[in-house]
């Protein structure tokens, strides 16, 4: 192992990182240059272009793209008011009711969308004004639309889910996708037990009561969006089609329902298809120089140096995995959360798998790590886009938020120490 290179790699990243050069870039640069040390620099060059081609070459991949575009058209079609009327007419008679719509209708679209900032967007976009109207803190809405739009990257389809499965080597999606439902909706009962506490501290009052006619038409109205979960996740834990195929299903199931609502035009599908190349190219940026990180960090034997040295300092599971998840965490607060997955599970994957950890809890505990860091500043992109729709500042909403990090670290050590949450889903699905 080269001390040289390991030095360049982490000192390169960190700098271009730090002068606002963009992850993808700063990824596959410092790659390039860590392996010019050994390596002539054409076919360096040439190694990193092959690495980051053969990064993308997975016909898991192709899912991906499929489910951003499913988003971007749920997004557009009214199937995001339709799941946010359900919660309303579920949740919006409660004191400080709105609160609680947030975070289902959160847990709802995002998990059918994939994406957390989608799901702050869409859902904060459309509660914000409710909420200040109604006289809610603006803060407040922010910080519990910012937190609860993570979930859905753990409750399935989620395309972070395959990713993670990607760079496992192979974990099966199935059983990632039936795992992230129980730690989804645990993260988002946390989050609305911490929400009651400011509710009753403010002293907010409930809500219109709403007729059990007004309830029984919200559900069949937003009944066929929420068809899509069980077509998608059915379909793949009864063998019918592959996640890849399942995702191109919800293309076309979604299409069909934004036209079926009348409030997608076929002008408009051209912008989304746009914006969804968009999304798709930057995702696959990521990817494949992530890849090719993972692959120079191989070569420099990195991996082994932190198995040796985590493995030094105890031999205990829970300790090794309380280590890694306080690494995880800083981590986050710097890095995206695909980048990160794409480097680090090859790192600490054999570590956890060597010590009988299940791989699945494990994806499952990365990825909710890693979520906590697209809250946070400097990098957190659902913070800013939470931010944003909320028209306040992260000064104003970092103190409301802390209680929200709280909860969901509260969360992420409950399930880590019990893996009977993640792990018994898949196991009643013989998965």
């Amino acid at each position: 192992m080269d001390q040289l290179s390991i030095l360049i790699l982490i000192l390169s990243f960190l700098i271009f990182l730090g002068i606002g050069v963009p992850v993808a870039w700063s990824l596959g640069i410092s790659s390039l240059l860590t392996l010019l040390v050994s390596v002539a620099a054409g076919t360096s060059v040439t190694t990193i272009a092959q690495r980051m081609g053969t990064g993308l070459d997975s016909f898991t991949l192709l899912a991906i793209p499929f489910f951003i575009l499913a988003g971007e058209i749920m997004n557009r079609g009214g199937i995001a008011n339709r799941l946010i009327d359900l919660a309303k007419a579920m949740m919006g008679r409660l004191p400080g009711g709105l609160l609680y719509v947030n975070v289902i209708a959160a847990m709802l679209f995002g998990a059918i969308a994939g994406s957390a900032v989608a799901a702050a967007s869409a859902i904060g976009g459309i509660l914000g004004k409710r909420m200040e109207k109604e006289g809610y803190p603006k803060e407040l809405g922010a910080s519990v639309n910012i937190t609860s739009s993570t979930t859905g990257l753990i409750i399935p389809p989620s395309n972070i889910l395959i990713v993670y499965s990607l760079a496992s080597g192979g974990v099966s999606i199935a059983a990632l996708f039936i795992a992230g439902y129980l730690p989804g909706l645990f993260i988002g009962l946390l989050l609305m037990l911490t929400a009651a506490v400011f509710v009753r501290k403010k002293n907010i009052k409930e809500g219109e009561k709403v007729p059990l006619k007004v309830l029984g038409k919200s559900f069949l109205n937003a009944f066929p969006s929420l068809m899509l979960l069980i077509i998608v996740i059915g379909g793949i834990v009864a063998g019918i089609f592959t996640a890849t195929e399942a995702s191109a299903i919800a293309v076309i199931y979604t299409l069909l329902l934004s036209f079926f609502y009348i409030e997608l035009k076929i002008r408009a599908i051209p912008s989304i298809l746009l914006k969804s190349s968009e999304t798709t190219a930057i995702v696959m940026l990521l990817i494949s120089t992530s890849m090719s990180m993972s692959w120079v960090m191989s070569v420099e034997e990195i991996p082994q140096s932190i198995s040796n040295s985590l493995l030094s300092l105890s031999d205990n599971m829970f300790v090794i995995l309380i280590l890694i998840n306080l690494i995880l965490l800083f981590v986050g607060v710097f890095m995206d959360i695909t980048p990160a997955v794409l480097i680090f599970t090859p790192i600490f994957l054999p570590i956890v798998v060597e010590m009988g950890i299940d791989p699945v809890h494990f994806g499952i505990i990365m990825i909710l790590n890693l979520c906590i860091g697209l809250c946070t500043p400097p990098v957190g992109s659902v913070l800013f886009v939470g931010v944003g729709v909320a028209q306040t500042s992260i000064q104003k909403v970092v103190l409301p938020l802390l209680p929200f990090f709280l909860a969901m670290i509260v969360g992420l050590l409950v399930i880590t120490l019990f893996p009977g949450i993640t792990l018994w889903l898949p196991s009643l699905f013989g998965l």
